[in-house]
This record gives C-alpha cells, sequence and structure tokens, in this order.
C-alpha cells in the first residue's frame, strides 16, 4: 500500500505541493486527476524519490521509500513520465533493458533472463516488431510504449505514471490503459496522471484530485467524479451517465 503523509514542495519560494495526503490501495488502479499547474507531475516525482520534498514522507508497505538506496527503490518503484525525447543511440530493445539495471550487479551485462523479461515486456505493449528500431526515430505514441516496456521490465510494485495516454490514438490509450488494469490484477499498484475524466472514469478504482498544489477530494471513482466536483476544479459542466454494459461512470460534457 502506498501512503504519502504531508508531502510538501517547494522552489524558487513558490510551494508547488501543499501538504498532500495520499493513500493508494495494493493492487488498484488510482487516477491523480487535476488541471494543468495543480501539482500532478511533481507529486509523482515526489512519490518516486526523483524529487526531494520539502516536507512529508512516502511509505511503500510501511517502508519509507525516501530511505532506500536509489537501485533498491528502482526495484519497487517505477515511473514513466511524460517526455522520453532522446538523442542518444539506443536500440528499443536497449531503452527497454534498462530497466532490468537495479535487478544487476555492478559489473554484470544482460543475462538471458534480463533479455526474456524485456522482449516479454516489448510484446505486452505491443513493440516487439519495433525491437531493433533506434528508439529517437520513434513517434510520441511509440517511445511511450517503449518507456512503459522500460518500466514493466523493472517489475515494480508500484506503477507511476505522468499522462501515460499523451501522445497516443484512442484504440492505443484503451489498450495502455486495459494493460495496467491487468497489471493491478496481479498485484501491482498502480498511480496515474490523467487529463481525460472519462478514462479516469472507465479504469480507475479511485481517484485524487489536486488543485492549486493540494488534494480537494479523493476516494472511490463512482463516489468522487460528481458534476459539482467537476465543475468546481475544471470550470466546466458536465453530467455522469452509466455505461450501459460495463456500469462504469461515463462523463459528458455540456
Amino acid at each position: 500500500m502506498l501512503e504519502a503523509s504531508r508531502l510538501s514542495y517547494t522552489i524558487d519560494g513558490r510551494m508547488l505541493v501543499d501538504g498532500v495526503d495520499v493513500s493508494v490501495p495494493s493492487g488498484s488502479v488510482s487516477a491523480l486527476l487535476g488541471p494543468n499547474g495543480a501539482g500532478k507531475s511533481t507529486l509523482l516525482a515526489l512519490i518516486a524519490a526523483t524529487r526531494r520534498p520539502s516536507g512529508g514522507t512516502v511509505l511503500l508497505d510501511d517502508t519509507d521509500l525516501g530511505s532506500l538506496p536509489r537501485r533498491e527503490r528502482a526495484r519497487r518503484v517505477a515511473l514513466v513520465e511524460q517526455d522520453s525525447a532522446t538523442d542518444v543511440e539506443l536500440s528499443v530493445r536497449q531503452v527497454v533493458l534498462l530497466g532490468r539495471t537495479p535487478h544487476q550487479s555492478m559489473l554484470a551485462g544482460d543475462s538471458a533472463q534480463d533479455g526474456t523479461i524485456a522482449d516479454e515486456a516489448l510484446e505486452t505493449v505491443g513493440m516487439s516488431s519495433f525491437a531493433a528500431r533506434r528508439f529517437h526515430t520513434l513517434s510520441g505514441g511509440e517511445r511511450q510504449r517503449v518507456q512503459l516496456a522500460r518500466a514493466l521490465t523493472q517489475q515494480p510494485s508500484l506503477l507511476l505514471l505522468d499522462e501515460p495516454t499523451n501522445h497516443l490514438d484512442i484504440s492505443a490509450q484503451l489498450s495502455v490503459l486495459a494493460l495496467v488494469r491487468s497489471l493491478a490484477t496481479q498485484g501491482v499498484t498502480a498511480l496515474a496522471a490523467l487529463h481525460d475524466l472519462t478514462l479516469a472514469a472507465s479504469y480507475s478504482d479511485h481517484v485524487i484530485v489536486l488543485q492549486r498544489g493540494r488534494v480537494v477530494a479523493a476516494g472511490a471513482t463512482d463516489a468522487t467524479l460528481t458534476p459539482d466536483l467537476i465543475r468546481s476544479v475544471f470550470e466546466v459542466d458536465a453530467v455522469v451517465l452509466r455505461h450501459p454494459e460495463s456500469g462504469r461512470p461515463v462523463i459528458a460534457f455540456g
């Protein structure tokens, strides 16, 4: 279980995250929502310990993530960031194999098992045929899938995703979020920053809503994503309907 308590982050005198409490149950998919500039990416970076908080703690299964050595933390937590552009001359498969680094000794190369795990991850995200391609030649959506495969090769118990559906067409968006849901059924805890409220409603168990660096709502998706909340935080009118087959919330804007 992920528990963040009183997390804050200040830079150049500006408070980007202000005393945030986050609770994400094990084996669930939680959506991190909020308008642009609400602090979603910063909060994910604080949880992943790629940024040091100004205050607060992050616990994963009662272990303080901030106190762990970097390699040990990387065995437990994988972060897929928004911007994966690079000019480094690596193949897709080499990028994915980077996810095995935390599991290797300092001088060891990639083992046969590492290769198998990487190939399985590429197959999972539908990128096996791109294995030999240069990573920097891929489209934004293709890079996003490769970075997700890299995260899967870390075999984390906590998967953090910053706008994982960016650059993807609707079919790929649904495929990626269905994959995240399937990982949750295997015990992986997922927290994904999303800007599409309908996708969040369709695929998440819980939502955490940020506004100006503070949590303004959190809880089960059905109970939390109400028209009043959407109007207050996103300044748009919406109606929450029910999908006739899945029963999941469907958000219509008017």
